[in-house]
């Protein structure tokens, strides 16, 4: 269902404690945010938030940031934020390309690509979150053991994905074609995207990449 416009998303987006906006614009790395040494973890497309802020939850030690660059979507996401929501994440309203801009080189433990878009044409593919060109950033912002987690319904893009990381020499984890039938469900916490498309009966793919040291 598409989303409609709502005056003042932007102005609500800027003035939200859990939201950043413009951060490249700012005179601070985003590492600077929490004033802990906590590892950072980051979501790229964090849509509505149900995956950034229950994994929050779950881990109050690690320092999360759910990037989301539609702002009918991060205004959604800000504004279903909990009284009783934890500390340790905020939404960032921006681009995923951003990352070197705006983070410290090596200061990423992991990042988190669920559900991106898969930009099916051809033409497209350079817009693909798992394009080398994408690739060769995380490279400098994950740690030396740093992490890719990927989840994903479409094939196409997953088996693209799999294509690129290999070229670009990445450690493959984990790579499962049914994850909710594989051993690594355990801890698995769905997008909101997930919990419709098991419900439709869809095959979810996940991947974990890690660095070569």
């Amino acid at each position: 269902m598409r989303l409609r416009y709502v005056l003042g998303q932007y102005e609500y987006l800027q003035q939200h404690e859990k939201a950043i906006t413009e951060p490249e614009k700012r005179d601070y790395k985003l590492n600077d945010v929490f004033k802990n040494q906590n590892p950072i973890h980051v979501e790229l497309g964090c849509g509505k938030g149900k995956f950034l802020r229950e994994t929050a939850i779950k881990n109050p030690n690690i320092n999360y940031f759910g990037f989301e660059k539609s702002v009918k979507v991060a205004y959604r996401c800000a504004k279903s934020v909990f009284e009783n929501d934890p500390d340790n994440y905020y939404i960032v309203y921006s681009n995923g390309d951003i990352l070197e801009e705006v983070f410290e080189n090596k200061s990423i433990e992991r990042i988190y690509l669920n559900f991106s878009d898969p930009w099916p044409k051809p033409s497209h593919y350079k817009r693909r979150l798992t394009h080398k060109n994408f690739l060769h950033v995380y490279k400098k912002v994950l740690t030396h053991n740093g992490e890719i987690h990927m989840k994903t319904d479409n094939n196409d893009l997953f088996e693209y994905s799999l294509e690129q990381l290999k070229e670009d020499d990445w450690n493959l984890l984990l790579v499962t074609r049914d994850l909710h039938n594989s051993p690594y469900i355990k801890d698995n916490v769905m997008t909101e995207y997930e919990e419709k498309f098991v419900e439709e009966g869809r095959k979810i793919n996940k991947l974990i990449a890690q660095i070569k040291i």
